[in-house]
């Protein structure tokens, strides 16, 4: 065997183990894929086992009296029944070219288009290339970077049986007379329905995704209407946008409310673009009406167990998961309360930033909240919770001292799967230190031995894949540290945050974060004027004495208490003077 050969069967080779190694990563997306592609195909051969003709024209297309077009021939032999009672032979020109269509011919052409013997197979073949067209475009939507996120595979399960409902109802709607108006089957297109669920399991982003593919396959179960298509799209479109404000169970009523007006509204703008007239109002109206409120309150029902079942960073999750009574951050209260109160610092500092940058605050806050819930275990070992008691690592090797601080990552980890917290709450956790290095503990242990390893100094995790992650990360770093700085004034604050965040790039915390520089300023900005807030001056009255000094005890009633006009006039020019000095400096 030549070198050639050899090269070639090691390109194939590698090509096949490439192959194999997505099958088996993404096994669970493409059985998804498959089993919708085949129910939808087994739902178009159901329409044009029933609709369609032989010769690939629809049996409407077709009246008495009406000189055919085209000659066609019968391929299989039909014998009479009860509904039909003619017999159609094998090889029997059912109608002629250049002859009218008499009522018998007629009478024909109708069995055949209702025989299950008579497919179209053309039409059928043309709406499964649509359906692979579709398929594609859904792959093509459905990327971490369009996307902005992982694509989960119970995302992909839910999306998959919601768009075989609406394709089969379409496709069953087509064949009853009352919805074969394009206006009156968006009637029983439940397109609300999936638009809700969407949006408040996975996000706005998907269910927009989503309401396109879902337009699309409306589209080709319709025969190409293009009213229950734009229906379909303008009500996915709005109820993603309508159900993101809502914070309580209870404004999914008023949701489906709004919705059912929009509903109404879209029908009335399409009947005067396309200049219908409104004699089917009385039944289209209600009915679409009533469509989109019910959606609604279904919507209620599924999504308790939906989201347990599927365990999605849904709203109404996540505000539960806020409760500040929950067993785990009372726990954190009680037990660790410096790290509870970084906690909800922290929060307030994620939440802010990411609606300045347009993220998921309240992902953020939740996240914020759960992120050190690893430091029950030992808090005796984090400098927030030594207040009165001495620190811990004084006596400690910096190795183990990092081994302790480091575990905070597991055990949070650990204690989030146990309470089944949803994943974009772990990857927070999990994520909020990302691979950076314990400077303190790593240049302690440095000055004993040059020698040191940084990545032994480092945290286990992974750098944020998720702007929430990023926020709360930087939010993290950004309130420990702060403590630290003396004289904390706005422009001392704005430098040292700036500085942070700047390690933070520099160490490629940031990378897969997607945040651009702009966002980052608006990070910075939102941190500098929330914390020059929580680290303003007070004013020292002429009374006030150190607790710990030792003095006469006694004090004339004219030290112990001012006038509140005495009080107002000192206050106001002790600020005075403070804004001068901190202008000066």
């Amino acid at each position: 065997m030549n070198k050639k050969e050899k090269s070639d069967k090691n390109g194939i080779s590698i090509f096949f183990d490439s192959i194999g190694h997505f099958i088996s990563k993404n096994w669970g997306f493409i059985l998804a894929f498959f089993l919708t592609f085949v129910v939808s195909m087994a739902i178009v051969w159901y329409d044009a086992n029933t609709t369609e003709t032989l010769a690939s024209f629809a049996i409407e297309e077709y009246e008495i009296g009406q000189v055919a077009d085209k000659t066609i021939y019968a391929t299989k032999s039909l014998p009479e029944d009860m509904r039909y009672p003619v017999a159609i032979e094998k090889g029997e020109k059912v109608i002629r070219k250049g002859f009218p269509i008499t009522e018998e011919e007629f009478f024909k052409l109708q069995k055949m288009a209702d025989s299950p013997l008579y497919v179209d197979y053309r039409a059928f073949c043309d709406k499964i290339l649509y359906l692979l067209l579709l398929s594609v475009l859904w792959i093509v939507l459905f990327n971490p970077v369009l996307l902005r996120k992982k694509v989960e595979l119970k995302e992909v399960i839910l999306e998959c049986v919601l768009f075989v409902i609406v394709f089969f109802l379409t496709s069953f709607g087509m064949k009853n007379a009352i919805f074969q108006n394009p206006y009156t089957l968006p009637v029983m297109i439940p397109s609300v329905f999936s638009g809700f669920l969407v949006a408040i399991l996975f996000g706005q982003t998907s269910a927009l995704f989503f309401g396109a593919l879902l337009a699309l396959g409306v589209l080709g179960a319709s025969s190409f209407q293009i009213v229950p298509t734009l229906y379909t799209l303008a009500v996915c479109v709005s109820s993603a946008r309508i159900v993101m404000k809502i914070e309580r169970r209870i404004d999914m009523v008023f949701a489906s409310i709004m919705q059912a007006i929009l509903s109404v509204v879209f029908i009335v703008f399409f009947k005067v673009m396309f200049n219908s007239d409104f004699n089917d109002a009385v039944f289209i109206f209600p009915g679409l009406a009533f469509n989109s409120f019910i959606s609604g309150i279904l919507v209620l029902g599924f999504l308790t167990p939906l989201e347990s079942i599927m365990n999605t960073a849904s709203v109404f999750r996540l505000m539960d998961l806020s409760d500040q009574n929950t067993p785990v951050l009372r726990k954190l209260l009680l037990t660790a309360s410096g790290t509870h109160q970084h906690c909800m610092m922290v929060a307030q500092l994620a939440e802010n930033a990411c609606k300045e940058i347009g993220a998921n605050a309240l992902l953020a806050r939740v996240g914020a909240y759960y992120h050190d819930i690893g430091k029950m275990e030992h808090p005796e070992y984090f400098t927030e919770n030594n207040i009165d008691s001495a620190n811990k690592h004084t006596d400690l090797n910096p190795s183990l001292s990092v081994s302790v601080i480091k575990s905070h990552i597991k055990l949070g980890v650990e204690k989030a799967h146990q309470l089944r917290l949803p994943k974009q709450i772990i990857d927070i956790i999990a994520e909020h230190h990302g691979n950076s290095v314990i400077t303190y503990f790593y240049n302690k242990a440095k000055d004993k031995d040059t020698n040191v390893i940084p990545e032994d100094y480092s945290y286990p995790g992974n750098p944020p894949t998720t702007k929430e992650s990023a926020v709360v990360m930087l939010a993290d770093v950004c309130e420990a540290a702060c403590k630290s700085l003396e004289k904390p004034t706005a422009q001392r604050l704005e430098k040292f945050i700036q500085e942070l965040i700047n390690k933070k790039i520099e160490s490629n915390q940031l990378d897969n974060s997607a945040l651009t520089f702009g966002e980052l300023t608006k990070i910075r900005d939102t941190f500098v004027r929330i914390l020059a807030a929580y680290y303003h001056g007070r004013i020292k009255y002429q009374n006030q004495k150190d607790p710990d000094a030792t003095g006469d005890s006694e004090s004339s009633e004219k030290d112990k208490s001012f006038t509140s006009d005495e009080d107002k006039s000192f206050s106001s020019e002790a600020k005075s003077d403070s804004i001068s000095k901190d202008g000066d400096k």
